[in-house]
């Protein structure tokens, strides 16, 4: 992340040395014409975007979940689906002092999400499949890429990539005002980003505590992962379904045995 930033910066500083007093001048290069002015306008967007605050991430975060809510159906708190979620949830308050909220999208994907702003919301196919243990395993981990920055990270380099491209604007130091299109990509900069490895694995023991220090199983973030990987190798086009969350979180099988083997030494 640090040397994007710094490429990038650089590229901001180029571009503004060689933008012209004039707003029509090009300069050509690899035998195509760029546009030197909006070629600077999109690399000093870039610059604002790798200065967003943690504040202006966390606005982007509930913008985009704002409009996440007013385009799904939410079941409401007195539906199973909703009643269900309140119950597992009922503990879970805050991630290192960013308030937690929970709410359920009654879709047919199955996944779940926690944005920077601490929205957590859990899709109702989803919550079919899975048992209490394993559903709250899973809210944990999400809760996880949250209380470890890997969401706030996801959204500033999605923010970046899309000012570079001049998609936003440089708005004096502060997150732009998004189009539905580009609160679109910054959705899905949390809904499926693909982590790293120690991440993923840092989110798998966030989890695993939740369930813990809650009164659930220690095997229920070992078990969800185990049964995506079993539903995934399933026959059939519901497969497809599994295999699509599972691309978003590799190494369901190996983080399953790592998991379960936490859950056999745990209170020993």
């Amino acid at each position: 992340m640090k040397n994007i930033a710094i490429q990038t910066f650089m590229l901001a500083v180029a571009f503004a040395a060689l933008a012209p007093t004039t707003a029509s001048a090009q300069l050509r290069i690899g035998g195509r014409a760029i546009d030197v002015k909006k070629a600077a306008q999109a690399a000093s967007s870039a610059v604002s975007a790798i200065t967003l605050t943690d504040a202006d991430v966390a606005e982007l975060c509930r913008e985009s979940v704002v409009w996440m809510d007013a385009n799904n159906e939410i079941a409401g708190p007195d539906t199973e689906y909703g009643a269900r979620l309140a119950r597992l949830t009922e503990g879970l308050t805050e991630a290192n002092g960013l308030p937690l909220n929970f709410k359920v999208y009654l879709v047919t994907d199955v996944n779940a999400f926690a944005s920077g702003d601490g929205s957590v919301r859990v899709f109702s196919a989803l919550m079919d499949i899975m048992d209490d243990d394993e559903l709250v395993a899973i809210i944990g981990h999400e809760v996880g890429h949250v209380a470890n920055h890997d969401v706030r990270d996801a959204i500033k380099t999605t923010y970046m990539a899309q000012a570079a491209r001049g998609a936003i604007s440089s708005t004096g130091g502060r997150a732009a005002a998004l189009s539905d299109s580009q609160l679109g990509d910054l959705v899905s900069a949390f809904t499926d980003a693909q982590f790293s490895q120690s991440q993923e694995y840092a989110a798998d023991e966030y989890g695993f505590s939740v369930c813990v220090d809650n009164g659930f199983s220690p095997y229920g973030m070992a078990n969800s992962l185990q049964k995506l990987v079993d539903l995934s190798s399933a026959s059939g086009a519901q497969a497809s379904v599994f295999q699509k969350m599972l691309s978003t979180h590799p190494d369901s099988a190996k983080r399953s045995s790592r998991m379960r083997e936490m859950a056999d030494n745990h209170g020993k």
